[in-house]
């Protein structure tokens, strides 16, 4: 990389656009639902780096449940459940409107 160009660091979860309902968002919510992180864990100020690393980690965490809620486990679908249902509030809460999203992604 070169030495003249930073790598961007993440707002964190709690600073992101939408109210966190970003795919960088997601990520985290996932990683707090398989405890890779800690829910304390905003990753405010992470590295682009990290971030990917963190996706990684994620995604062969979903790998072994075929990437469906319904085959989680019990526990972990729970945890999945409330970790979303406080994400949506909080993000309508601060203006985000997921038909908005739907309607942008219309051809």
């Amino acid at each position: 990389m070169n030495k003249n160009v930073q790598e961007r660091k993440y707002v964190g979860i709690d600073n992101d656009i939408n109210g966190g309902m970003t795919d960088t968002g997601k990520v985290i919510r996932d990683a707090w639902v398989f405890e890779i992180i800690p829910e304390t864990e905003t990753c405010e100020g992470w590295l682009s780096t990290a971030i990917q690393e963190l996706w990684d980690k994620t995604s062969k965490e979903w790998e072994k449940y075929g990437f469906l809620i319904s085959n989680l486990p019990e526990d972990k679908k729970q945890r999945f459940q409330r970790i979303q249902s406080a994400a949506i509030k909080r993000a309508k809460a601060e203006g985000w409107d997921p038909e908005k999203d739907i309607e942008n992604d219309s051809p």
